[in-house]
């Protein structure tokens, strides 16, 4: 809850504010430990979006966001600034109006006594697991300021990879989404027109002109059916995604699926193998850092993976042992973990294979690009083809008759 104060500092001066805490007693307390005695607090009115309530609802911190938080904190943790002005620093400058008022809520924590990682972990919409355990790590061994040096790094190659991939498959969609629409209302609007002409000829038409007719009959006359079908089929298989089932077979089909397999495959390899490196350059044990890193994977099937590889090695089993029992895990990938693991220099091993699934996600990006644009281009020509001779072939026939 939200509670708004009205209190005097030690000098008698007035302070007005808001103070997020669970109830009135721990917002009191909160205030009484940073010198201020209450003048009067009360909850704050919760609804300020009138028909849409809170306008937080529509807000979103994205991964920028949190990519450009992170290099600041670590440049001015870097610098040997005080924690609580680093947060009030930020908390002013931020664009993000819902990455201000967490920030804004963290500083209220932090003047109350909490840790930074206990402070941040209020907020899980912004700050994953994986980003708090690397704070709270950082809090205990008293390298805060590497700490968020390596968040920055790991974050920003995350992003860099994750922008790529989306990048690389919006195009293809955009396209393929453009045609289809375009095909749709050349079908629905110009070919209705066309074969009431090529009807009233009463000239015979060829076999592919028939069939463009009678597609275009069909959209004319069962298209908002068509329309109405897909609109339900979407929101329930968007409901079906949902759902925990829906998701495992998602993320399947994303490292099953010729052309893209090898991409997604790659993309959380390498995921897998930046994260744990980091989690182990900042002090953090290996069942901790294989717990962590199954929640942000942002793949079920390669989270089911890591929660059995986590379970084999508190029973006992090398993290390679574990791994090898997996058919999605490369052979590649077990015999370098397995070689970190002999050596003692699993940290520099898991770095180089993280280097390695980033570069290989850029060559992939590269050639699939690479093939989809010639496909996409024969495919268009060919559908522009096919529509347009079915046409003009007819009207030409009939205007040599004439």
């Amino acid at each position: 809850m939200t509670f708004k104060y009205k209190a005097l500092d030690q000098n008698n001066s007035q302070k007005d504010g808001v103070i997020e805490a669970v109830s009135i007693d721990v917002a009191i307390d909160a205030l009484q430990k940073r010198g201020l005695s209450i003048v009067s607090i009360k909850p704050e009115e919760e609804s300020k979006g009138g028909l849409f309530g809170d306008i937080s609802l529509f807000e979103r911190v994205s991964n920028k966001d949190v990519v450009i938080l992170s290099r600041q904190m670590a440049t001015l943790f870097e610098a040997q600034v005080p924690a609580l002005r680093v947060f009030q620093l930020l908390a002013t400058q931020s664009e993000n109006k819902l990455l201000r008022r967490r920030l804004k809520e963290v500083v209220d924590d932090l003047q109350g006594g909490n840790s930074i990682s206990a402070s941040l972990a209020k907020h899980p919409d912004v700050f994953s697991p994986f980003y708090i355990n690397m704070v709270k790590s950082g809090e205990e061994s008293g390298k805060l300021d590497q700490t968020f040096i390596y968040l920055a790094d790991h974050l920003e190659r995350t992003y860099e990879v994750t922008s790529k991939v989306k990048t690389a498959l919006i195009y293809p969609a955009f396209v393929i989404f453009t045609f289809v629409a375009v095909m749709v209302l050349m079908l629905v609007v110009v070919i209705p027109k066309i074969s009431g002409i090529l009807k009233d000829s009463g000239q015979a038409v060829p076999v592919y002109t028939k069939i463009v007719m009678g597609l275009s009959d069909f959209f004319v006359s069962y298209g908002i059916f068509l329309l109405i079908g897909i609109i339900i089929g979407g929101f329930f298989l968007w409901r079906y995604l949902r759902t925990e089932k829906g998701r495992l077979a998602f993320d399947d089909l994303k490292i099953s699926t010729p052309v893209i397999k090898n991409l997604y495959s790659k993309l959380y390899l390498s995921r897998i193998a930046d994260n744990m490196n980091t989690m182990l350059a900042s002090g953090i044990p290996m069942v901790r850092g294989l717990d962590l890193t199954a929640s942000v994977v942002d793949n079920l099937v390669f989270k089911n993976i890591l929660d059995k590889t986590s379970e084999d090695v508190k029973g006992g089993s090398s993290v390679s042992g574990a791994l090898e029992k997996h058919d999605k895990i490369p052979g590649i990938f077990v015999q370098m973990v397995k070689i970190g693991e002999e050596t003692g220099q699993l940290g520099n091993i898991l770095k180089t294979l993280a280097n390695f699934y980033r570069r290989e996600v850029t060559n992939s990006i590269d050639s699939i690009v690479s093939l989809i644009e010639p496909a996409m281009i024969v495919l268009l020509g060919l559908g522009v083809a096919f529509l347009l001779a079915s046409v003009l072939v007819p009207i030409y026939s009939i205007s040599s008759g004439m």
